[in-house]
């Protein structure tokens, strides 16, 4: 219990924090080629080019009713006290966006229900020195619903001993200069992450899952390029970063280092070739688990294994070698980019890219494929770098939840599916795609996306059968809200996750909700809302489904 509210404290220092820092995300690192130099040496655009200001808090009551549909019937009914703040704040050249919340659940005879959450998400950019030199930071807070080693929604139910936490934070620094013809950009910083969840997870079969627990993030790189046409017909660039997550679950250590070149061939104004080849340098490796003297693996009182401190380190994945690829870099605007290579990385072949489409403020469209090796942490960390800094979270309107769907200029979902929780290393590969469009007082963002993870583990130790086994998850996310007259408003959200685990542990999930909100005065709402969850799972033997009504006051300071 000390360390849960250790890190809700930590998590809502950092969510604060991340509201007067942070930078371009020019470099995506682990699950996007590391960011390895598809680029023409011009950068990105400026962090925010609009000045604007919002800063909004607001206190909540409401009285929730929630009804289990199936296996049972059980009926609860609940007190919601919330606090929370939105901020949206830009400027020319630094900006931050972040939607803090805590929220307390007050029972009157089910304990299970008598709960406390803090949630949110914050990503900003700060200046330092104009043009030059950024600091960038961001944090999340979220529940989800853990079944048979996956997370399979952002909106859990709302009892306590069906949910997890997940919570992660970055920090550092971000350079883009220029010396002559030569453009510099390079990147630096430390993340960390942790997931709880009461108990060890069981399978059908009577095996736990050891889940991940915790991890920090080191990512670096520096880049020096020069732009076709200027010194050479040809842009040129060299590169050189690396990657590392120290994973608390078995001393696991995943470490990346790259050194490579690369030369873009103009085809058009508009159209390039990209080609580049280097060395990488890709190691993964853990102690084994504490033993007792039959040989059986111990685990501690959350049914994770304990760490034997005094095992060697074991090899469970090194590659050390060529690195190449080759693309394509379409710019017809500054509203269009695509960027998409084909090559070979970690001793096999690699594809990965992105497509951006904002053709307007009031619509976007994104699309990404990613492709590398790092843990659970990771991960979310590197969702949490590619957020643009200008955007609106959007939440379940009956528990209040952030669900991984953000509305802003590039319509992006930050973990629209968390995937397999598993304490083991793995090589993540998956694509994802969002979506965003205002059309009158009507506002509309959906996320979609697929990840697939192999898992990485030494040979002799307890996590050793996992090694090549592989989850696979998928989700739909989605929400809607418009301006009904002066005084009124309406949202909807929706979301399916499919989870595939190894071994059989699969399990699905689907919710529905709607709100109605109603302003009294300039300050005060009145609230209404609805919502429907059901998840379908092999870790349990009868699926769930429940309906939760509210209707509540808001007060907006």
């Amino acid at each position: 219990m000390r360390a849960r509210t250790f890190t809700k404290y930590l998590l809502t220092a950092g969510l604060a924090a991340a509201a007067c820092a942070a930078a371009p995300a020019f470099a995506q690192a682990q699950g996007q080629g590391q960011g390895q130099g598809q680029d023409d040496g011009q950068g990105g655009d400026a962090p925010a080019q609009r000045g604007r200001r919002v800063v909004q808090p607001y206190i909540e009551v409401s009285q929730v009713v929630s009804a289990q549909l199936s296996p049972g019937n059980d009926v609860v009914t609940f007190t919601q006290v919330a606090a929370g703040v939105d901020i949206n704040v830009q400027s020319r050249n630094s900006g931050a966006s972040v939607s803090l919340r805590y929220e307390r659940n007050i029972a009157y005879d089910d304990d299970a229900v008598d709960t406390d959450t803090i949630s949110g998400i914050a990503r900003g950019t700060l200046a330092v020195v104009p043009g030059t030199l950024s600091l960038e930071a961001g944090a999340l807070a979220s529940r989800s619903r853990a079944d048979g080693g996956g997370a399979v929604t952002a909106n859990p139910l709302v009892r306590e001993d069906a949910e997890s936490r997940v919570y992660s934070a970055y920090a550092g620094p971000s350079l883009r200069t220029r010396v002559g013809d030569v453009g510099i950009e390079g990147v630096a910083r430390v993340g960390y992450n942790r997931f709880e969840i009461d108990n060890a997870l069981v399978t059908q079969g009577g095996n736990a899952i050891d889940t991940f627990d915790d991890s920090i993030t080191y990512m670096g790189q520096l880049r020096a390029a020069t732009r076709p046409g200027e010194a050479l017909p040809v842009g040129l660039a060299v590169t050189a970063g690396g990657f590392q997550e120290d994973i608390g679950n078995l001393d696991q250590r995943v470490r990346d280092l790259y050194v490579r070149g690369d030369v873009t061939v103009p085809l058009s104004p508009t159209l390039a070739v990209v080609a580049g080849a280097g060395y990488e340098d890709v190691e993964v490796s853990s102690r084994d688990a504490l033993r007792d003297a039959n040989g059986v693996a111990q685990r501690d009182e959350n049914g994770r294994f304990i760490t034997d401190s005094t095992a060697p380190r074991r090899i469970a994945f090194a590659v050390d070698g060529l690195l190449w690829d080759v693309g394509v870099l379409w710019r017809p605007s500054s509203r269009t980019s695509l960027q998409a290579s084909v090559g070979r990385r970690y001793d096999s072949t690699t594809y990965y890219g992105t497509f951006t489409y904002a053709p307007s403020e009031r619509s976007a469209f994104a699309l990404s494929a990613y492709d590398g090796v790092s843990g659970f942490g990771g991960v979310i960390n590197n969702g949490l770098a590619r957020l643009d800094s200008d955007f609106e979270a959007i939440r379940n309107p009956v528990t209040g939840d952030f669900g991984g769907l953000v509305s802003g200029t590039q319509g992006q979902a930050i973990v629209g599916s968390l995937g397999s929780v598993r304490s083991a290393a793995f090589r993540g590969r998956g694509v994802n795609a969002s979506y965003q469009r205002t059309v009158g007082r009507t506002t509309a963002a959906l996320g979609a996306g697929y990840d697939r993870r192999t898992f990485i583990a030494a040979a002799g130790t307890v996590l050793a059968p996992l090694n090549g086994l592989t989850d696979e998850s998928y989700y739909v996310i989605g929400g809607l809200s418009r301006q009904v007259g002066e005084n009124a408003s309406i949202a909807t959200n929706g979301y399916v996750n499919w989870f595939d685990g190894a071994g059989g542990n699969d399990a699905t999930a689907a919710g529905v909700s709607a709100a109605y909100n109603q302003s009294i005065t300039r300050r005060l709402t009145g609230r209404a809302a609805i919502s429907v969850d059901y998840v379908d799972s092999e870790f349990t033997a009868e699926d769930f489904a429940f309906a939760t009504a509210l209707v509540g006051l808001r007060y907006d300071f």
